[in-house]
């Protein structure tokens, strides 16, 4: 593998980021658009299959309120995540002044690599934040997470749908509890778009002549969309099942031939050539681990993300003042379907080995249904999949508006599943995952075309052989 100039630009990428921180389209055919409905449907009862096993009964444990206990949680996000999630931990310790939480937290960078070593080895906090996908991940036999049907004598999984509860149901236990759904939708900086003469992009079309205007009326340095490896992949997926309308992963299966993810990847690459993002080694020279971070995208020399929706927050609060950052729209003249997935954003899990599952359900409900858990956090971990929580949260006004216009824009577009080893660790690691491998490569000139399509293929059919 030819990974030499992104060693190096990874190496001087660190050290930078280390003096930063130590300075602070047509509609498609009714029989077609029937034929992918019938696949989704297809695929959604397969799913649903999977989960008719009875769950378990409650346990009929209860809450201690009187001896002293000790309960570990943790979670990754921005700093507006933590402010709120503390708040809510405070008042759930006023609630029960016997019960300790201690609290760990951080940024995403690295974060799923710690805690994949810390569920390895039996050793993780006593209720987790966690990826949709880390059940699969981390419990594909169950041994990782305790069984929340157990727990549901003290969380009320009555707020939440059978359907969004069947997809953390894995090895016959319910082994997460969904805190929201989400998906990726593009975020704009309206004021640099005013700058360069533009309206922001409501098609592909608008976004691609866009990358040449800011080269010439702003400058080199400024683009209309920046783009990680991550981003890039989700991104191409977009616009591979909005071209050719199939899911990109089903019955564990990858859906399409290497002709058609070069056709992606050289869509890809052709954002690059147009000045429509910048190259990955650009963005590794800025010394920054995520764009809310980044300086580029704080002053708007990045005009655009591709993010999740509830990522809103966070990003909003990184730019400087004076700028105004806008939901902007799917882009639906990349094909003839409507490309993209929305997944379970997150959920909370206890951990298989807790010596305090009853202690850890009463956070869990007090964080997800009750008003004095809910209230501090508001959207910021997404739209709530709890009706009690969404309606606490209707109730006090305090849903982020930005995130609700993304989340409903996301929702009611996207039209695929999302297998959930799309983001298994061995395919989107940073700097180590396929995904950053094949993206960052094809950057770099480090792959060819036909060199990445083949890496990509590869490493995905073995993830999916696992």
């Amino acid at each position: 593998m030819k990974k030499w100039n992104r060693v190096l630009a990874a190496a001087m990428a660190a050290v930078m980021a280390a003096g930063l921180t130590a300075c602070g389209g047509g509609k498609a055919p009714e029989t077609t658009a029937a034929a992918t409905e019938a696949a989704k449907a297809e695929t959604e009862a397969q799913a649903a299959e999977e989960t008719t096993a009875a769950p378990a009964a409650a346990e009929g444990l209860a809450v201690n309120t009187t001896d002293p206990i000790e309960i570990t949680f943790s979670w990754w996000g921005g700093d507006s995540r933590h402010e709120a999630t503390l708040k809510a931990v405070d008042a759930f310790m006023e609630k029960y002044p016997n019960i300790t939480v201690k609290s760990s937290y951080s940024a995403w960078d690295g974060w799923e690599d710690k805690m994949s070593s810390q569920f390895a080895t039996g050793t993780a906090p006593d209720v987790n934040q966690i990826n949709w996908n880390w059940i699969t991940s981390f419990s594909s036999d169950g041994s990782a997470f305790y069984d929340l049907n157990k727990l549901s004598d003290i969380l009320d999984l009555t707020q939440f749908s059978q359907g969004y509860l069947d997809q953390c149901t894995v090895a016959g236990k319910l082994q997460g509890v969904p805190i929201s759904m989400t998906g990726r939708i593009f975020y704009w900086n309206k004021t640099i778009y005013e700058k360069a003469g533009l309206e922001t992009p409501k098609t592909l079309a608008d976004l691609t002549a866009a990358g040449k205007v800011f080269e010439e009326k702003l400058g080199k340095d400024y683009y209309p969309l920046a783009m990680n490896e991550y981003d890039r992949t989700i991104f191409m997926v977009y616009y591979l099942e909005s071209k050719y309308g199939k899911a990109w992963v089903e019955n564990n299966q990858l859906q399409y031939t290497k002709e058609e993810i070069e056709d992606g990847l050289q869509f890809i690459q052709s954002l690059e050539e147009q000045h429509v993002i910048p190259s990955i080694a650009t963005i590794a020279g800025d010394g920054a681990a995520s764009f809310d971070k980044n300086p580029k995208w704080m002053e708007g020399k990045y005009a655009g993300i591709f993010e999740w929706d509830s990522a809103a927050p966070k990003q909003q609060a990184a730019l400087n003042e004076g700028q105004e950052f806008v939901v902007g729209e799917e882009l639906a003249d990349m094909g003839d379907y409507k490309g993209g997935f929305a997944k379970v954003s997150m959920c909370y899990g206890i951990s298989e080995n807790t010596k305090h599952p009853a202690e850890c359900a009463a956070l869990v409900n007090f964080l997800l249904n009750e008003e004095a858990g809910v209230a501090p956090v508001g959207s910021e971990r997404g739209i709530p999949c709890s009706a009690a929580g969404l309606q606490i949260c209707k109730d006090q006004g305090l849903l982020d508006p930005i995130v609700t216009e993304a989340n409903e824009k996301v929702l009611s577009y996207v039209s695929f599943p999302l297998d959930p080893k799309f983001e298994a660790s061995a395919l989107k690691a940073t700097n180590e995952g396929v995904y950053w491998d094949v993206m960052a490569g094809l950057s770099y000139g480090d792959y060819d075309i036909d060199e990445a399509s083949d890496v990509l293929i590869e490493g995905i059919n073995k993830v999916l052989q696992k």
